[in-house]
């Protein structure tokens, strides 16, 4: 059967690999980024023609701005739509950032580009979200729930209570969502499931 956890054990499990295991965390960000990748290339084979990474500031985004990379180098068109607060970005996630630039990946801040897409990536807040979406971060959602592209949503949808599967104010609704390591108990319930689509659990990162 597999492992159902909760935000806080979710987070616990990683500070353990990182801290007392000694797996940077910069390791564990390339691993999902991996995942998410070879995923990606199995089930939206064809829909490649114009993926939109949507990143928040944090670690999640930090995620989608490895795969952005990844994919880059695999000559799909990609582009990165930034929605959080660069000054309160996370250290992985300019260290990311950084790495985008180098190989020139477009970024922008206009929504415009989600009618685009051909495939979208939720990468705005993972499992750590303690609030309801509220201003910029509520129109960018619904921006993404508009778009016509199918949505692949990166750990859990943003905006779903990791633990309950609520709705916090506003959420992506997802085609699909890969979830890292474990299964996330927000995710088994009705709402969650709604949601996230089709859960796919990347259990082969490297988090114990």
């Amino acid at each position: 059967m597999t492992k159902t956890v909760t935000a806080q054990e979710m987070q616990m499990a990683d500070q353990f690999t990182i801290n007392t295991i000694g797996i940077p965390g910069m390791v564990l960000m390339e691993r999902a980024a991996l995942a998410l990748r070879d995923i990606i290339q199995v089930q939206f084979t064809h829909q490649l023609s114009q993926v939109v990474v949507v990143a928040g500031s944090g670690n999640n985004g930090g995620d989608g701005l490895a795969l952005a990379r990844l994919l880059h180098l695999q000559k799909v068109p990609i582009e990165i739509l930034n929605v959080g607060n660069p000054d309160h970005a996370s250290q992985q996630h300019q260290s990311q950032d950084h790495i985008c630039q180098y190989y020139q990946i477009p970024q922008t801040r206009d929504l415009k580009i989600l009618n685009q897409a051909s495939l979208i990536i939720d990468a705005i807040f993972g499992v750590g979200l303690d609030r309801p979406i509220t201003g910029n971060y509520l129109t960018v959602i619904n921006a993404i729930n508009q778009a016509t592209a199918p949505v692949l949503a990166v750990d859990v949808p943003s905006g779903m209570n990791t633990d309950t599967g609520e709705i916090m104010g506003a959420a992506v609704q997802a085609n699909m969502t890969v979830t890292m390591a474990f299964n996330k108990q927000g995710l088994t319930t009705a709402s969650g499931q709604q949601l996230a689509g089709e859960v796919i659990i990347a259990d082969d990162i490297g988090i114990y």
